[in-house]
């Protein structure tokens, strides 16, 4: 199958592009440089790039942990650049789109319950709104139910991490690596990950039996509490857990201290690594016919644990 990836130079394009090419499939990139990938923007413009099969629109700009970005540059990127591509697939052979949305397009906080692709959404930031802004463009531009070739999906994965990670669990990684205690082991919580081999497998599987098209949520199959990703995180290095329970007064004032700062550890870091979001991936295995993922999600961190010690 001949696809095209946008963003293909990012931690995800990367991963999800060596294993396809692994499997058989013909890779066209197409990044914001046209050095660093064979198609850029401006061939999508001038109407020069080649006939595929499948899109995966993977180009966005990234949750913004430091607070440094303006709002209208997550729709420039997320929502236009969504539109732009979106266009071009309607208009091309290709039957099959996939759009990386995030479950943050959905909501910003899951509480008690967990997220179906049944919530209403109730984004929060600028992030989560021009993705749900860029999901409504394609909603109100494809019939999801109508008959015919042509497959779209608006995928929402939660914390995606692998080889390349440069997310939360990088911070952990490096708290654990260096000795420090892990300081909130008062904090009771639960969320969601998505090892990058499971979503690899996900998109095998998609591209092969192409579902009804569809919102689909993207997570391993259990979540895992911050205090049990500490320990796993310890077991894929070989390290005894050290968690303990400080203040939580004073977690709070270092995070705020951080976000004036512009700290690793800041508020909204603090809210991500502590906070309950639990996803459900039910809906995906049903459209996939399968029972469970490859990977647990115990032994996709400790494979990323033990790549990222790798490189360090």
């Amino acid at each position: 199958m001949k696809i095209l990836i946008t963003g293909i130079r990012g931690f995800v394009g990367q991963n999800i592009s060596s294993a396809l090419q692994k499997s058989g499939h013909e890779i066209f990139g197409l990044s914001s440089e046209k050095r660093v990938s064979r198609f850029s923007w401006d061939d999508l413009s001038a109407g020069t790039l080649p006939e595929v099969d499948a899109i995966i629109h993977l180009a966005g700009k990234a949750h913004d942990l430091k607070n440094q970005a303006g709002a209208q540059v997550y729709f420039d990127v997320n929502t236009e650049l969504t539109k732009k591509i979106f266009r071009w697939f309607k208009k091309s052979s290709a039957k099959q789109f996939y759009f990386f949305s995030s479950v943050k397009a959905a909501a910003d906080f899951v509480r008690e319950n967990t997220l179906t692709e049944d919530v209403v959404p109730a984004p929060v930031g600028p992030y989560g709104e021009s993705k749900i802004a860029a999901e409504n463009f394609i909603r109100e531009n494809f019939d999801f139910s109508a008959p015919g070739e042509k497959r779209v999906y608006i995928l929402r994965p939660c914390m995606i991490h692998g080889r390349g990670n440069k997310g939360n669990l990088n911070l952990l990684y490096a708290i654990v690596r260096r000795g420090f205690p892990w300081p909130l082991g008062a904090v009771e919580n639960a969320r969601s990950f998505l090892s990058v081999e499971n979503l690899e497998f996900i998109l095998e599987k998609m591209l092969a039996a192409a579902p009804q098209s569809g919102i689909y949520n993207l997570a391993d199959d259990e979540p895992l509490s911050t205090n049990a990703l500490i320990e796993t995180i310890c077991a894929g290095l070989g390290k005894r857990a050290c968690i303990i329970n400080v203040p939580s007064p004073l977690i709070r004032a270092a995070a705020a201290a951080g976000t004036l700062l512009h700290l690793p550890l800041n508020r909204e870091r603090l809210t991500k690594l502590t906070e309950n979001y639990v996803v459900s991936n039910a809906k995906l295995k049903r459209a996939l016919n399968i029972e469970k993922l490859p990977l647990s999600v115990r032994e996709g961190i400790i494979r990323t644990v033990r790549r990222l010690s790798e490189t360090n």
